[in-house]
């Protein structure tokens, strides 16, 4: 629990190293994070982390709003919806969120690809 806390403030200042970060790490430090602040402030944390993170490599463009909002909301959808003692057993009931192409759920080909998607959170075209 200790090395979580410790994983957790680095990313918080940003001070992870974005080549050694992959998706999973990003879920995992969504779920750290959602477990202790409200989701409009996890919103604000994470983002500003992902933020200096990508900054720090010289890539600020690497940063998405919409992909960033929607996988923060689907994993505090999924805390809400039981206990987790820890994240591998939040992982072992939600495994769908380790997907990359998870938000392809609700977003057509091409809406997180346009320009104001990375900008801004932009929501999921109407179905029908």
């Amino acid at each position: 629990m200790i090395e979580r806390c410790l994983d957790l403030e680095r990313f918080v200042r940003g001070e992870v190293n974005a080549a050694a970060f992959p998706h999973r790490e990003h879920v995992r430090m969504g779920f750290e994070m959602l477990r202790r602040h409200d989701f409009a402030e996890t919103v604000f944390r994470y983002s500003a982390a992902v933020r200096a993170m990508v900054a720090r490599v010289g890539k600020p463009e690497a940063f998405h709003q919409t992909v960033t909002i929607a996988f923060l909301a689907l994993i505090a959808e999924r805390l809400a919806s039981g206990e987790y003692a820890d994240f591998e057993a939040f992982v072992r009931a939600h495994g769908e969120l380790l997907d990359k192409g998870v938000l392809g759920r609700w977003y057509p080909v091409g809406r997180l690809s346009m320009e104001v998607a990375r900008r801004t959170f932009v929501l999921p075209e109407p179905a029908g």
